[in-house]
């Protein structure tokens, strides 16, 4: 007499319809948020009429141009996402004015350079978000995603020399940390943590 047989570890198993169907409607949420969030910060104010359109718009995005689907794994964590919020804001009216200064400042021409950061958790999902918060900053614009090392390519307006490239790509990793920070795992933020204890730097 023989017990039940376990099914093969290479047997597909039926998937569970209910916990897919939760985990899409989940994912599509948080990529609506993110693109409202975004369209508010293109429109520079927040308002009902600016909140109403983008979420139209970013329902419409997500309907006809659906995206290749990124899980998320990670959680909000309120004050983390308030303290990105803040900082982000501070540096988003300091670049504005530096680049307002050299705009009207006589003679001075400024000098750019294409600077290379590979980020340290590189899902598709952290890639986007810190592409995004990145290229929404004044004085510098993502030119290339290079998806399969988790790189991003920079261009950075107003550099004088290689401390200048560094200032730039310990800023993007900054910023990667605060986005973590916000809505990471908890298994993101510990590699997080032991990536940047092995490089001896603590952005």
């Amino acid at each position: 007499m023989t017990g039940p047989t376990e099914p093969a570890p290479d047997e597909p198993r039926g998937p569970v319809v209910g916990r897919g169907r939760v985990a899409r409607w989940r994912d599509q949420a948080v990529a609506l948020g993110w693109l409202l969030l975004v369209w508010s910060l293109l429109w520079g104010n927040i308002s009902w009429a600016n909140l109403v359109g983008g979420l139209l718009v970013g329902g419409a995005v997500l309907v006809f141009f659906p995206l290749p689907a990124v899980s998320f794994g990670g959680r909000l964590r309120p004050w983390a996402l308030l303290v990105f919020a803040g900082r982000f804001a501070v540096e988003l009216v300091s670049a504005s004015l530096h680049i307002a200064r050299i705009a009207v400042q006589p003679g001075y021409r400024p000098r750019g350079a294409i600077v290379a950061v590979r980020l340290r958790v590189p899902t598709d999902l952290n890639l986007a978000l810190t592409a995004e918060v990145v290229s929404l900053v004044p004085g510098t614009l993502v030119l290339e995603v290079d998806r399969n090392s988790g790189t991003l390519y920079l261009h950075v307006l107003d550099t004088h020399g290689p401390a200048d490239l560094d200032v730039a790509r310990d800023r993007t990793l900054v910023v990667e940390r605060r986005i973590v920070r916000a809505v990471g795992s908890s298994a993101e933020l510990r590699h997080l943590d032991v990536t940047s204890s092995e490089k001896g730097t603590r952005p």
